[in-house]
């Protein structure tokens, strides 16, 4: 008697047991789909296809992808930088006591990306870059390309996506929803990125200082001079802003869930003319913000 108690106990916390696991996995596929339209903290607001706001929380083991191919199954692992408002992105994870999407994995498409980092920089796309975009989308099949109907129609999905991406990097690019609640700037000689010596305690105690506000987000730009070609200040302010955003990271202990992707902002919004060597010097420089989303403030 005492045996077949013993066996069917046994078999009740084995079932149990399985049913928490099933119900763990069923928790944990738990996946939207929209745009991000928001940073704050270790969090982003991805707003849905059905226009619902989810909060997405990142933590160090989210799995940041671009998915490539055809069918979407090669991937290309990215920082969590990567996620910048206005990036179309899908999500899946699990939801914790505070209603949060809990992210495990976040994927997007490079296209995607590109366009919401052009967007953040001001930069419009090439002939060259438009002509890609037309082959890949005439890749997708030849049932798209040949039936005219389905083209239109995918062509105004397209234009209402980059609508919707303009407006939130625009609302992100204009600081509308957030406030700044520290700022340090960072200049460099004639085509170096290298930082000085001098600028490092500033970019500690910037550090420093936003470890004590609530959902932080540093926001870092890098920027050149109009002197040389554009592929090149390109580079150049790409390169500056990754070690500004480097040192941020290694030295000042600012976790990579709290930053946004450096913008490479080129040669756009020059503070100076660039017919002097003054002038120029003030335009090669990265700029280092804190931002805190103003309903986090309640201002």
């Amino acid at each position: 008697m005492t045996r077949s108690r013993l066996g069917w106990t046994g078999y009740f916390l084995a079932l149990v047991l399985v049913c928490l696991a099933f119900a763990s996995l069923a928790k944990a596929q738990t996946q939207v789909q929209g745009l991000i339209t928001g940073r704050s903290g270790a969090t982003m607001t991805v707003k849905t296809q059905d226009g619902e706001p989810v909060v997405v929380l990142l933590t160090p083991t989210t799995e940041v992808d671009e998915v490539q191919g055809l069918f979407k199954l090669r991937k290309k692992a990215f920082g969590l930088t990567a996620l910048i408002p206005g990036l179309p992105v899908q999500v899946k994870g699990s939801t914790n006591d505070q209603h949060q999407l809990v992210a495990d994995t976040v994927k997007f498409k490079g296209s995607d990306l590109k366009t919401a980092q052009d967007i953040q920089a001001g930069l419009q796309p090439t002939d060259q870059q438009v002509a890609a975009n037309k082959a890949q989308i005439n890749a997708q099949g030849q049932e798209i390309a040949t039936n005219q109907q389905a083209i239109v129609a995918e062509q105004q999905k397209i234009a209402a996506n980059q609508a919707e991406i303009v407006a939130a990097n625009k609302r992100f690019g204009e600081l509308g929803e957030y406030n700044i609640l520290g700022e340090v700037t960072v200049y460099f000689a004639n085509g170096k990125v290298s930082i000085d010596a001098k600028y490092k305690p500033q970019l500690l105690d910037l550090a420093n200082k936003a470890k004590t506000v609530d959902a932080y987000i540093i926001q870092v730009q890098g920027y050149a001079s109009a002197v040389g070609s554009v592929a090149l200040n390109q580079k150049l302010s790409a390169e500056r802003a990754d070690n500004v955003l480097s040192f941020l990271e290694q030295d000042g202990q600012i976790p990579l869930t709290n930053v946004l992707a450096p913008g490479a902002m080129g040669t756009t919004d020059q503070v100076a003319s660039n017919a002097t060597t003054e002038g120029q010097a003030e335009n090669r420089r990265v700029v280092v913000r804190i931002l805190q989303n103003k309903g986090i403030a309640g201002t």
